[in-house]
């Protein structure tokens, strides 16, 4: 009985709290993407260029990843799915921002549409896979720390930029040749590095 007390207490996943947090990570995202094109359109390219987008890709990586379990407070599994259906709705608001303001002033410098042969359609279900997945892996790390009194959300997040930066480090120095540019490698790392600590995370509750 105190077990569902506790739960009920802590986590939440009603619907008020999925759209409205959903919204806001959904306009966090556009706002984002909008500073990710800023510099790449402001800035030299060059070294410092790809520095700032890789920070400005893991700043917002670090957003929609935990920020959804703060909303909902994650403990348990409730929390957590909470937090996912967030990264979804989240996802989705940005799809609307991005078809009806940042497509129709052309705001993207590459050729993305081309590889779906001209469509805007065929990323869709994979960028609604990796919000929901980000936000679903910040959920139970967060919620994890969380049983164990750790309630700072800077202390779960280092970890995971730690890790993000030693994998980017580790595939320059090896010399890796992943045909990717660094702000997608930091990308690629923090989606590693949060989906390591999230297993460590559920192996720990065994």
């Amino acid at each position: 009985m105190s077990a569902t007390v506790t739960a009920t207490a802590s986590d939440r996943s009603d619907f008020r709290t999925v759209m409205v947090g959903g919204t806001q990570i959904g306009v966090l995202t556009a706002v984002a993407v909008v500073a990710f094109l800023i510099v790449s359109r402001q800035v030299p390219a060059g070294m410092l260029q790809r520095a700032l987008e890789a920070l400005v890709v893991l700043a917002a990586g670090t957003a929609v990843s935990f920020l959804p379990a703060l909303l909902t407070q994650a403990r348990h599994v409730e929390g957590i799915a909470g937090a996912a259906a967030i990264g979804l709705w989240g996802s989705v608001v940005f799809t609307a921002i991005d078809i009806a303001v940042l497509r129709p002033f052309q705001a993207y410098p590459w050729t993305w549409d081309a590889i779906g042969g001209g469509s805007t359609w065929w990323y869709l279900p994979i960028w609604w896979m990796l919000g929901t997945f980000l936000a679903w892996t910040g959920g139970i790390v967060s919620a994890q720390r969380a049983v164990r009194g750790e309630t700072s959300l800077p202390r779960a997040v280092t970890p995971v930029l730690v890790g993000a930066v030693v994998l980017v480090a580790v595939a320059r120095v090896a010399r890796l040749d992943l045909g990717l540019v660094l702000p997608a490698e930091a990308g690629a790392g923090f989606t590693i590095a949060l989906a390591a600590l999230a297993v460590v995370a559920l192996a720990r509750k065994r």
